[in-house]
């Protein structure tokens, strides 16, 4: 999810652990500097386009270590406000704000490497998108009313804030059960025109979950469909385009096409640009506007070292695409911007 919902929610967390026992203004601060933390690995320049998408949500995004750390930030913490007796709960506060941050982010599709050191893989249910409004409305109203009520409100504020915890991770349980019903929809409509089900991937659109975009592989080639909740039964209208598995398969040697390959699943295309090889992550965006494109330079000799990536972004006209959005959830069967 994106860094300033992350912070609200580490704040809103640290004030419910913490309750009247301190300061909810000081609760809030800390906890929400604990909910940015893992964030702050994007400051990290590896050198390479590829590397720099993987390695963020690494090991700042571990499970393990993030528990580790929490030990030493809440011991700090109590200390410094001379608040000794209350440090098993800031133990807990600072614990929940920090390891809640790769929780919500394995929410989305980007891919969380949540388990490390005990597994590189990434992880991404893919169930909300990393802004969503229905999410952080709850979530931002119920602190905002906590850090703000009158001090003889403080315990209706506190409830308020519960609340708003609540009612967005109820949002993210609905994320799920929607699109567990739009893969099963999705897979019926693929049938019904004698299409492949076995590579399946169903994201929803931007800052919602009522529209989603369904994307199916098939060797050379992926489908790509929309489903809202408003076309009823109707089944997801797919179109083809091309993979370049002949590209894939001629460069799965090469290290950036093997990262990619393993953060994606799979769910990649590659094109040739004149003497170089571009790469796409088909996970965010839709065709032909992708967040994750990748120069990763020409076919490799037998023992050359690839050259580092560039990202490259095509440029997308925000204007049509927003209106395109907000008539496609509403259930109009419209074919998506081609810019």
């Amino acid at each position: 999810m994106d860094s300033l919902t992350q912070i609200v929610l580490g704040s809103s967390v640290s004030v419910a652990v913490l309750g009247k026992r301190t300061a909810i203004g000081k609760s809030a601060f800390w906890g929400g500097l604990a909910g940015l933390l893992p964030d702050l690995d994007v400051l990290i320049d590896h050198g390479d386009a590829v590397l720099n998408m993987i390695r963020h949500r690494a090991e700042s995004h571990s499970l393990i270590f993030l528990s580790l750390l929490a030990f030493p930030i809440a011991w700090a913490i109590s200390r410094l406000h001379k608040e000794e007796h209350l440090r098993l709960r800031w133990i807990l506060a600072i614990w929940l704000s920090l390891v809640t941050h790769p929780l919500l982010d394995l929410m989305t599709i980007y891919g969380t490497q949540a388990l490390l050191p005990f597994t590189d893989k990434a992880w991404g249910l893919g169930s909300v998108f990393i802004i969503d409004p229905a999410y952080m409305f709850p979530l931002y109203g119920g602190l905002l009313l906590a850090l703000f009520c009158r001090e003889k409100r403080v315990d209706r504020g506190m409830s308020l804030n519960r609340l708003g915890l609540l009612v967005s991770t109820f949002y993210l349980a609905w994320s799920v059960l929607a699109q567990m019903w739009v893969l099963h929809h999705a897979r019926m409509s693929l049938r019904a025109q004698g299409l492949p089900t076995h590579s399946l991937l169903a994201t929803p659109s931007p800052f919602n979950t009522v529209l989603w975009r369904v994307v199916a592989l098939d060797g050379d080639l992926f489908f790509e469909g929309f489903y809202s909740f408003f076309d009823g039964k109707r089944h997801v209208r797919f179109k083809h385009h091309l993979r370049h598995e002949d590209l894939i398969s001629a460069n799965a040697g090469n290290p950036q096409v093997k990262r990619m390959i393993h953060l994606t699943g799979g769910f990649l295309k590659m094109q040739q640009k004149g003497t170089n090889l571009w790469i796409t992550d088909l996970r965010m965006g839709q065709e032909p506007s992708y967040v994750f494109n990748f120069d990763i330079g020409p076919a490799l000799a037998p023992g050359q070292l690839p050259p580092p990536a560039k990202q490259r972004n095509y440029q997308t006209n925000f204007g049509p695409a927003l209106r395109w959005l907000g008539r496609r959830i509403l259930g109009e069967d419209l074919d998506p911007p081609t810019t």
